[in-house]
């Protein structure tokens, strides 16, 4: 084998190893997410902590007061520094977005909940979702540790290690409580489908409600 032969060779074994390091330690930071990549969906009973959250512009908000309220939600949780999932679950909002148009920011209202507190401040915040958001009616939150721990709590998206956290998004009516956790990378059709099927909920039970006031 000649000199340029067995460069060659050692340039494609030090590639190799290089690939499976890095794919050791991308499983290993995001153990928890390659795990739950299926998709599964299940009716979900949340609690909103009254708790002071801070949104990618530096405003404090309460979650269910300010965001929730009134409105139909389509809620993800992220962190910045994440490279595998959160990017996909962001894309997916972002495209969720895009579907329900200017019905984001009037009747519907995204979250993202930074899992990451620590480290996402909203100008980190308000960086990365530049990368994803193209329109109004998406709100960015982080918060102290404190508030953050209790808010996931409260949704049931809690999980100890933020590196493990499931790829997962809520859906919900703030009105009549109605919500559904979609776990995986869900289709953004699918997502949308249940904010039409919200609205359409609340359609009817507002010419229910009509109707019988109308009655003698």
């Amino acid at each position: 084998m000649n000199r340029f032969a067995s460069r060659g060779l050692l340039t494609l074994c030090l590639l190799a190893v290089g690939i499976q390091q890095a794919s050791a330690h991308s499983a290993d930071e995001h153990a928890g997410h390659t795990a739950s990549a299926a998709n599964s969906q299940e009716h979900a009973q949340v609690k909103f902590a009254d708790v002071p959250l801070l949104d990618q512009n530096g405003k404090t908000v309460h979650l269910e007061q300010d965001l929730v309220h009134n409105k139909i939600v389509v809620m993800s949780f992220i962190y910045t520094s994440c490279t595998t999932v959160c990017p996909v679950v962001s894309s997916i909002m972002g495209k969720v977005q895009k579907q329900l148009g200017a019905r984001v920011g009037a009747e519907v209202q995204l979250v993202s909940i930074s899992i990451d507190p620590q480290r996402d401040d909203p100008k980190r915040l308000q960086d990365y979702a530049r990368t994803f958001q193209k329109g109004p009616g998406w709100s960015w939150l982080t918060g102290s540790p404190q508030s953050i721990t209790a808010t996931l709590k409260g949704l049931g998206s809690f999980s100890g290690d933020f590196k493990n956290h499931q790829p997962l998004i809520l859906v919900g009516d703030g009105n009549s409580r109605h919500w559904t956790r979609y776990y995986g990378f869900t289709d953004p059709a699918l997502l949308a489908k249940e904010v039409e099927k919200l609205s359409g909920l609340r359609t009817h039970a507002k010419h229910t409600a009509i109707a019988m006031e109308q009655q003698p």
